[in-house]
């Protein structure tokens, strides 16, 4: 049965052991680990703890009960609805023992890539289609010529890549910020998935918003109608922010030796959402590198990972990728490069009009009253001495320096000439000798 939650199709409960499609010693094991580590004796608690639901979880122990390594402790406790109690046998211990040596992951039962794959397309980013109206009221605060919208539109409903660049300063990032908060539809996302037995953690409360907070509780679930998969955790379309930092090797798997499980790179755990390369070009690696390791990715919507063993394997690449610049493409690109990025917008520094609108915006959200001649002098004796280049985060920065001049003199917010070329000050560094 699929069960639709706004939008996307949510990922349906197991409903047998066998509906999981997992290795059935890899399940034995986690359960074991689980009970030994969280000290969980009733199947309604272990339920909880590996996201199954509680008939499922049941064949589960009834399966390990039958090898001799979980014992009913024959006490039904009175204040959980009469539930059986159970425990590890010293089989089960030593069992146990043996799991976490191998692998310290326990809790949630991973998803098994394939049955991942099929809730990615479900929830699948080239499904969203984002009208003029809403891409409009997700940007609502920022100051854009109308004919960004016409680019951008068109550039976020195809999924496809995108590439912003101009001049620094002018809202690049907070346009892509726009384009997320555009999407506004919910997703899910696995705890855990699994291929060739290899445990990989993709749920990152860091990456990930939690849309409410679940009680993975499946016999509330059941309940409140709201019954989905629990091993995925329900989420705003995620959302990863990398800039000058961004390396080759953070999109490879992340091998943790100690509890020999694998962190999913961070264009998995963006898949759904997107991805934004702020600042390209100013990476350790070449912008050509960082684009080249994507080419397959965006023509194709899959990308390859390695385990530690050398073995290669093909996950769903579904991620809307922005990068974002304040260089020239063909400075930083190939003609190659620059085909394969489906769609170019240039972000331009504000006119004069627009300029203004943006300093009156900025000024009356943090209460700073407005003043005639202090913009007068402004934009006829300062701007004119940088050859009347306006930037969007100007206005932010003139009224804050400002501002701070203010509360150091101990005066009520105001603005004058004095102040203005106090503040200007700030923000150009003059060209001069530095005395050694």
């Amino acid at each position: 049965m699929n069960m639709e939650i706004g939008n996307v199709i949510a990922p349906p409960a197991p409903r047998r052991l066998d509906d999981m499609q997992l290795p059935p010693v890899m399940m034995r094991e986690i359960l074991l680990k689980t009970m030994f580590r969280k000290n969980a004796d009733l199947v309604s608690d272990i339920a909880r703890a590996i996201c199954l639901p509680v008939p499922v979880t049941q064949e589960l122990v009834d399966l390990v009960r039958s090898q001799k390594l979980i014992e009913a402790t024959g006490t039904l406790h009175a204040n959980s609805g009469g539930e059986m109690g159970y425990q590890l046998t010293d089989a089960g211990k030593s069992r146990a023992l043996d799991a976490l040596a191998q692998s310290e992951y326990f809790g949630a039962m991973p998803v098994p890539l394939d049955v991942y794959r099929e809730q990615v397309e479900r929830q699948s980013i080239r499904n969203v289609r984002i009208r003029r109206a809403e891409l409009t009221r997700a940007m609502g605060h920022l100051i854009l010529p109308p004919t960004l919208l016409d680019q951008l539109g068109p550039a976020v409903t195809s999924g496809r890549s995108i590439l912003m660049y101009g001049p620094p300063g002018n809202g690049k990032s907070s346009i892509s910020n726009g384009i997320r908060d555009a999407m506004g539809d919910r997703i899910y996302v696995p705890r855990a998935i699994e291929y060739a037995g290899q445990v990989i953690t993709v749920y990152d409360p860091i990456v990930h918003s939690a849309a409410e907070t679940q009680e993975d509780d499946p016999t509330q679930l059941r309940r409140s109608g709201t019954r989905f998969d629990s091993r995925y955790v329900r989420c705003e379309r995620p959302t990863v922010i990398t800039g000058g930092e961004l390396s080759l090797d953070m999109l490879d798997l992340v091998y943790n030796p100690t509890a020999r499980t694998y962190q999913a790179p961070l264009q998995l755990k963006s898949t759904g959402g997107i991805f934004i390369v702020d600042d390209l070009g100013r990476q350790a690696e070449p912008p050509q590198a960082l684009v080249n390791r994507w080419i397959v990715p965006l023509e194709e919507g899959r990308d390859i990972l390695a385990l530690q063993s050398g073995e290669k394997f093909e996950v769903p690449f579904d991620t809307l990728v922005i990068f974002s610049t304040n260089f020239h493409p063909n400075e930083i690109f190939d003609k190659a490069a620059l085909r394969r990025i489906f769609f170019k917008i240039k972000i331009d520094g504000p006119g004069q009009e627009d300029f203004l609108k943006i300093f009156a915006l900025v000024a009356r959200k943090k209460g700073m009253p407005l003043d005639q001649a202090a913009l007068v002098h402004l934009l006829k004796s300062k701007y004119p001495s940088i050859d009347n280049v306006y930037a969007n985060y100007q206005p932010v920065f003139l009224i804050d320096q400002m501002m701070a001049i203010c509360d150091f003199e101990g005066i009520p917010y105001q603005m004058s000439p004095e102040l203005i070329d106090r503040a200007w000050a700030n923000m150009f560094v003059k060209e001069e000798a530095i005395m050694h």
